[in-house]
């Protein structure tokens, strides 16, 4: 049985892994010379397209690094591509909507925001990210483990680049039109990327996929623990950015508590995805899009 499973699920062309190393030194490349060519010419027309390519990078390289391993999953390249756009699109749409109602009243009182109210928008950015998971995926096959993985890491991503590039347009403004400053903080969303927004959503993906049967979606207790779970650590990320640090030479401080919970949530990551792999084939009846 497991052979003729195998054999129906849609086969496309290897890439050996490595085409998200060619995505990331072209993008790298091209945003330091589009970086310093607009410092060098002080050409303010090339802003806007610095600022896209340094905040989609890393997202755009970590899809592309699930592409290079979907030939394990029943999802088309379009299915991922549509998770990444439309997904991020629909993550961020919910979010900009409930947090300035819920959050808002929370942190008025505050000039940073307090633990509570991070805690709140962990569980509004998850809770829109995987509702457009389960948009998306509505009228698909959804009882393969590993397409709840691949497909909550592509929607994460494009939920992290569009709120990347808000958060530097952010930065441009209130630093009055300090473009340096916009440079830092796509620098900075760009390295943490990975270590966030997608790993949080293909985490409650892989387990919303699990418990689910194929033809219909199954919110279980596992669910709902694992996205409590995905949302204290986004919440404490947000909350605790630097109320703990170590030094590196030569001073560099490093925040201990998003490294902290960057380790937890890659490592919870990596065991879902080896049970991911594991998930006999005739549990995982072709999918995608």
């Amino acid at each position: 049985m497991s052979q003729n499973v195998l054999s129906a699920l849609p086969q496309y062309p290897s890439h050996g892994g490595r085409e998200w190393l060619r995505v990331l030194f072209t993008g790298l490349s091209l945003f330091v010379v589009l970086t310093v060519v607009m410092f060098l010419t002080h050409n303010p027309t090339l802003y806007p397209t610095v600022i896209l390519i340094g905040n989609f990078l890393i997202p755009v390289v970590f899809v592309t690094l699930i592409y290079d391993h979907q030939h394990l999953s029943s999802l088309s390249p379009q299915s991922i591509a549509q998770s990444f756009v439309l997904g991020g699109l629909l993550g961020v749409l919910g979010a900009s909507i409930l947090e300035p109602l819920l959050v808002a009243p929370l942190s008025q009182s505050h000039h940073v925001l307090s633990l509570s109210g991070a805690l709140l928008v962990g569980l509004i950015e998850e809770g829109s990210k995987i509702a457009a998971v389960l948009f998306i995926a509505r009228r698909w096959r959804h009882n393969a483990e590993i397409d709840g993985l691949l497909m909550g890491a592509a929607v994460g991503m494009g939920f992290a680049a569009l709120e990347s590039t808000g958060y530097a347009f952010t930065a441009f403004l209130l630093s009055r039109g300090e473009i340096g400053a916009s440079i830092a903080e796509t620098v900075l969303r760009g390295l943490l990327a990975p270590f966030s927004h997608g790993v949080w959503t293909a985490i409650l993906a892989a387990v919303l996929f699990r418990a689910s049967a194929p033809t219909h979606f199954r919110l279980t207790g596992g669910v709902l623990l694992a996205y409590l779970f995905v949302s204290l650590l986004h919440g404490l990320w947000d909350a605790l950015p630097g109320a703990l640090f170590f030094i590196v030479p030569p001073g560099i401080r490093i925040p201990a508590v998003p490294v902290a919970l960057s380790v937890v949530g890659l490592l919870v990551l990596m065991a879902l995805y080896r049970q991911a792999v594991r998930q006999p084939l005739s549990e995982a009846a072709p999918g995608g899009a």
